[in-house]
């Protein structure tokens, strides 16, 4: 649920702006409303801030590979017994020195190339040779240019390849030629230096990971930072009020707002009884930019890991669809990973994390992977998919567990006629015969029965939107709602009578689905823009919202387009399941005959390990893409939610 806030306005004596900035901090439940602040010490606070990043990139990408990914999976541990800043210091000096080193050691390899060609030699001959009397020259004359640009002047001939010329020419230059420069020194000093630096850089390296044992520091100094920075915005962003004639350090006042948890204002007031502030609590204007606070329960909690990774959050106003979002975000990411093997992994893997952190509490994303490798263990487990394998062509070791499994698919979706189904007491209550239920099933039919699921879905989750919708609005706009959920239910039966067999045809309700269908057109119609408060009574809001339809027309007609391809949207969790089972069955196709060789029995594991694998990473986008979009577009947009709220973040010691 989203909690109520109460509008804060809070005057203090600018004398006292810190001291109250402080004591504030100390309640922690104020949320500052945002302005543009700019100050010398702000400025100050955010060079620092970025010092400590360079800082700590440097060091957490200091020593090697394995260090570092050790450092990426734990986190630099604290050290309360360093210097933070002073290692931020020595860490960005390190830095200057190895992008020095980097620096000259490009630039030695930039002159290697270009005088590579010449061969080793000392360029100090030539200097000697100059010296004396005889300057020479050197050139880079392309072959195809060499017989007009030399003519008949003197040259030595040093050498050639395929495209040029290297000569040098004694006591004079040749015209239209430019002139190659010598080196400072030989190719075999060149290497000398490079080794030089790179033994430098090495050592830089080292101190580096070196002090990366203390970056722990390095994050307390960062989180010092912002937390200065956070209090320097605060401070900079207070409006002032000087009393006129008045000396302005005694009875200049300072002033800001912000936003408060209704049912912590109370902590708020105490301390402005205490400190002798002026405040004001007031309900927040319909045009205020009020943050918004979740209050949830455990279960729902578990959504938090995901809407936090999306930034997404509910406008003060909306309503809060976070159960919603889980329970049908769950159902989801089973439906589209569709695989119980990858469910069980996912399953196991969170357990296991969860015993693992069972002492010091456990992460929520721990709890919701656990809960969403349940959900498609349980999804893969009915329809009969392990790792893409056929049950029925199981070899003969494993033949007792694939009947086993094949017992407890759901033939409907699973097409595995089974008699003796754990789920055949159940399916008994089903209005079907019994040919239906336990004869042979085509793979069309499953493939139409996992359909008529996500159809099916479709319509719980929009006509629950639209139930939210109705006792939010509480008018006679909520009879909009009621029209769209059977105009939603009214599309389902027409969709269902498009795609289902003749068995299962007369269970799609047409063509009575056309009339109901009639019928909540006629009521969205009439009252989609409905506004009471906008007219002077009923019958004029009424007037108003049927002559709002006529002018909006087109977009009234374009609803009905809406309807059907927001159902029909639904089909991408059977879609996007079939390619991820397609995956898994090719990848299976090709490691079988490679495992049947005892030679390359390794390579077939790697080829399973990897493809799996691979299929594992590319459900996972699957499921934020689409699993995702269905929640936050479709479902939302039924609900009238667009997601623009700010989250609340009191004013608080970190």
């Amino acid at each position: 649920m989203i909690v109520p806030m109460k509008k804060v306005s809070l005057v203090v004596l600018d004398a006292e702006r810190d001291e109250a900035l402080e004591r504030l901090r100390e309640v922690g439940v104020l949320h500052i409303e945002k302005k543009s602040a700019s100050s010398e010490a702000l400025s100050r606070l955010l060079e620092k801030k970025a010092q400590a990043d360079q800082a700590l990139g440097l060091l957490m990408a200091s020593g090697t590979k394995k260090d570092q990914k050790r450092r990426k999976k734990a986190g630099p541990a604290g050290d309360s017994g360093v210097d933070g800043w002073a290692l931020v210091a020595q860490a960005r000096a390190l830095g200057e020195k190895r992008k020095g080193l980097q620096d000259a050691l490009v630039g030695i390899a930039r002159e290697r190339s270009r005088i590579a060609k010449w061969g080793s030699f000392d360029p100090r001959g030539l200097a000697f040779l100059s010296e004396h009397g005889i300057p020479l020259t050197l050139y880079e004359i392309a072959k195809k240019e060499y017989p007009a640009a030399v003519g008949d002047t003197p040259l030595i001939l040093l050498g050639s390849d395929k495209n040029t010329v290297y000569a040098a020419v004694p006591g004079g230059e040749l015209p239209g030629q430019v002139p190659f420069a010598p080196p400072e020194c030989s190719l075999d000093e060149l290497d000398e230096r490079a080794k030089a630096l790179q033994r430098d850089l090495a050592a830089s390296d080292a101190d580096l990971a070196a002090l990366a044992q203390g970056a722990g520091a390095v994050v307390e100094a960062r989180a010092q930072a912002l937390s200065e920075i956070e209090f320097e915005t605060a401070r900079a962003g207070m409006d002032t009020l000087a009393s006129e004639g008045a000396a302005p350090a005694e009875h200049t006042v300072a002033w800001l707002s912000g936003y408060v948890p209704r049912d912590d204002a109370g902590l708020l007031k105490r301390a402005a009884a205490e400190n002798h502030w002026a405040l004001l609590l007031d309900d927040p204007a319909p045009d205020d930019a009020v943050p918004t606070k979740l209050k949830h329960n455990r279960f729902v909690r578990l959504l938090n890991p995901l809407t936090g990774f999306l930034e997404v959050t509910p406008g003060y106003r909306e309503v809060d669809i976070s159960l919603w979002f889980l329970i049908f975000f769950t159902i989801f990411f089973g439906m589209i990973f569709g695989d119980a093997g990858y469910g069980l992994l996912i399953l196991l893997g969170s357990i296991a994390g969860l015993c693992k952190t069972a002492r010091k509490g456990p992460p929520l994303i721990l709890k919701l992977a656990a809960l969403l490798g349940f959900s498609n263990f349980l999804w893969g487990l009915l329809t009969g998919s392990w790792f893409g394998l056929t049950l029925a062509a199981l070899p003969a070791p494993l033949a007792g567990v694939g009947d086993a499994l094949q017992r407890l698919s759901l033939p409907l979706i699973s097409g595995t006629p089974r008699q003796d189904s754990f789920w055949e007491p159940l399916l008994r209550l089903l209005p079907l015969d019994r040919g239906l239920l336990f004869g042979p099933t085509s793979a069309k039919i499953v493939q139409q029965n996992l359909m008529i699921v996500c159809f099916s879905l479709a319509l719980a989750q929009l006509s629950i939107g639209h139930i939210i919708a109705f006792f939010k609005n509480r008018s006679l706009k909520s009879l909009a709602d009621l029209g769209n959920i059977a105009m939603l239910f009214g599309m389902y039966c027409i969709i269902l009578y498009l795609i289902v067999s003749n068995e299962a045809r007369r269970f799609a309700l047409f063509p009575p689905a056309v009339y109901i269908f009639a019928g909540g057109f006629a009521l969205n119609f009439l009252f989609a823009n409905y506004e009471r408060s906008a007219a002077r009574n009923a019958f004029a809001a009424f007037g108003k919202s049927i002559l709002e339809s006529f002018k909006n027309i087109i977009s009234v007609i374009l609803g009905i387009a809406n309807v059907f391809s927001d159902i029909m949207s639904y089909i991408r969790l059977w879609a996007v399941g079939l390619a991820g089972a397609a995956i898994a069955e090719t990848v299976n196709s090709l490691a079988g005959p490679i495992l049947g060789h005892l030679a390359f029995f390794i390579l077939g594991i790697v080829l399973l390990l990897f493809g799996h694998g691979l299929n594992l990473i590319l459900n996972v986008l699957s499921v934020l893409v689409h699993g995702v979009r269905l929640n936050t577009l479709e479902f939302s947009g039924h609900v009238g939610l667009t997601w623009s709220g700010q989250p609340y973040r009191p004013f608080s010691k970190k």
